[in-house]
């Protein structure tokens, strides 16, 4: 028997998994995957356009201008005693990373559905690269932020050191919610037209453009069961230094996310053996 008689193609068995079924060590495997799908839809989202990753910077911006004029000069909404501007734009920091992240998770499966279709791999991959990808638009528009800090003379505190653990927060919440629209968008398409305008609703039921103090007292637990609330909040908190943000809100945001993050994760691993077929 020659080598080529006694050689047999690798077989890869696919098994359908458990709904909670976590199997890390198969993500960890295809982390290499992970890290190319982010830097493709960064590469992607810039590539053949004039400004560039100015683009990170334009939309957060002029949304600061609007919202100062209108809310913070016209509507004379308070703002803990900071400038609107900076008030705002730390708000709007938060809130576009979180809707971007939806917007490219929910549309993510779709999207590559020739790789879905053609090639194994963990699928939870293609929606996480989604939430991870806006971290560097993120990146890019702080630098405007920092800016107008130091315009303002705002110095940062040891609260600085908590900023990183409220971005985890809103990817936490955005990826929870991605796995959702993900998965709920290969069978129904019209995630994509309801989802802008359900974005702006929950923006103006999000503290970005006022703060939490300017609802009555008896409203605003209504206000923490939304998940952005703790992470607009702390946000701020960690970086303008604002009124420390309620321990019961941030527990409460922590705990709608990681409910989000749950329940996403089993629909999203109950849909996924079907996403080849309905796709």
């Amino acid at each position: 028997m020659t080598e080529a008689e006694g050689s047999f193609d690798r077989v890869r068995v696919i098994k359908s998994s458990r709904p909670f079924s976590l199997r890390l060590g198969e993500l960890w495997q295809y982390r290499e995957l992970l890290y190319f799908l982010v830097w493709r839809d960064v590469k992607v989202r810039y590539k053949q356009t004039v400004l560039g990753a100015a683009w990170a910077v334009i939309q957060p911006v002029t949304a600061m201008i609007i919202f100062s004029i209108i809310f913070g000069r016209f509507a004379n909404i308070p703002s803990n005693g900071l400038p609107y501007p900076v008030f705002v734009y730390a708000g709007l920091l938060a809130w576009l990373y979180f809707q971007q992240s939806l917007t490219q998770s929910s549309a993510s499966i779709v999207g590559n559905a020739q790789l879905v279709t053609k090639v194994y791999f963990p699928r939870l991959v293609i929606p996480l690269a989604s939430v991870a990808s806006p971290v560097v638009d993120f990146g890019i528009a702080l630098t405007v932020l920092l800016a107008l800090m130091a315009w303002y003379g705002i110095v940062p505190g040891i609260e600085l050191l908590a900023a990183p653990a409220f971005l985890a927060l809103a990817l936490l919440v955005a990826f929870g919610i991605g796995l959702w629209l993900s998965a709920l968008n290969v069978r129904y398409r019209d995630v994509p037209y309801a989802l802008p305008f359900v974005a702006q609703v929950w923006l103006f039921a999000t503290p970005v453009i006022y703060p939490t103090s300017l609802l009555p007292a008896d409203w605003r637990w209504l206000l923490s069961l939304n998940p952005m609330t703790g992470v607009i909040e702390g946000f701020r908190w960690s970086l303008l230094g604002t009124g420390k943000p309620s321990v019961v809100v941030v527990l409460v945001s922590l705990g709608s996310g990681l409910a989000l993050l749950a329940s996403g994760f089993a629909y999203f691993r109950t849909s996924e053996r079907q996403f080849a077929d309905v796709i």
